[in-house]
């Protein structure tokens, strides 16, 4: 796509801290050297990758001779899924330890999102087969588990950002007011209108305990995997305000678009639908830069 030198200025030094690129088992359009590549092309500050497999830290360790010639860095993280063993503090430790930047909570093996999305329906099919089975963050007496605030314990330490993954509202609620108590002050709602199922109520809640609401480019593409309409997306940003509100691509899947080339696309059609620059760079630049502890 031919870019726009005024939107690339606009979006100078913008952030994505929903990227999945590879390596994965489920296919993938680019490597993490080439999304932080992608990245250069708007000055982006960072980019966190992610997966639902594995930690990705180490992935760019060990492509850390590649990522030297990059300009926008590229920075990894954990999903609590049962392929890292579940709520492992362990896991979680070296992670943050080795210069990870984020833990999200379950997501495929949430409970939430196996109900809404049954042996997997809806994702990419995994190169290789990957066993999972479901996580639960609560004992039998409804109370978060041990290993849940030795989790927590290790986000405030090292400063990173924890989100509710795809857990069912009232979990993540119950997370976060538990992240609040312990001092952390990252934490992200991922995608609150798929899957999660956070109203505007909701988000607000959880806006209280000091968590930003996150959508993606990547659902309101027209190139993209829903084609929602933006105006959607510019009502939840006027609801929720700006300052709350934190814009990610969710994208690096096989077959989907670039990050960058989705960005352009959805700040440009907020633009058109009345948003002004100032907001635009807060929730595409500054809250997602505040989350990944870019100006610590």
């Amino acid at each position: 796509m031919t870019d726009s030198p005024a939107i690339i200025k606009l979006l100078n030094g913008c952030v994505d801290l929903h990227c999945h690129s590879g390596p994965n088992p489920f296919p993938r359009r680019i490597d993490h050297a080439e999304a932080g590549k992608d990245g250069e092309r708007l000055g982006m500050r960072g980019v966190l990758v992610k997966s639902h497999h594995h930690n990705t830290v180490m992935d760019l360790l060990s492509m850390s001779d590649r990522l030297a010639g990059i300009k926008t860095p590229v920075f990894g993280g954990i999903t609590l899924n049962s392929m890292v063993g579940g709520i492992n503090p362990q896991a979680v430790a070296m992670s943050l330890r080795m210069g990870g930047k984020a833990v999200w909570f379950p997501t495929f093996s949430a409970g939430r999102h196996i109900d809404c999305h049954p042996e997997g329906v809806g994702f990419p099919t995994a190169s290789v087969e990957v066993p999972s089975s479901r996580v639960d963050i609560h004992g039998a007496d409804g109370e978060l588990i041990p290993e849940v605030h030795e989790v927590l314990d290790l986000v405030k330490e090292t400063g990173a950002m924890v989100t509710g993954g795809h857990m069912e509202t009232e979990s993540i609620t119950q997370l976060f007011a538990a992240a609040k108590d312990k001092g952390v002050t990252r934490m992200l709602l991922n995608h609150p209108d798929y899957v999660i199922g956070a109203d505007e109520a909701k988000c607000r809640e959880l806006i209280g305990y000091g968590a930003f609401i996150e959508h993606e480019t990547g659902f309101y593409d027209p190139e993209g995997t829903k084609k929602w309409n933006p105006k959607i997306l510019l009502d939840w940003i006027e609801k929720i305000g700006p300052e709350h509100t934190v814009i990610a691509s969710d994208l690096g899947q096989k077959d989907r678009p670039l990050p960058v080339d989705s960005y352009i696309r959805v700040a440009t059609a907020l633009l058109d639908l009345g948003l002004d620059e100032r907001s635009l760079r807060q929730i595409f630049c500054d809250n997602p830069a505040f989350l990944l502890g870019l100006d610590d």
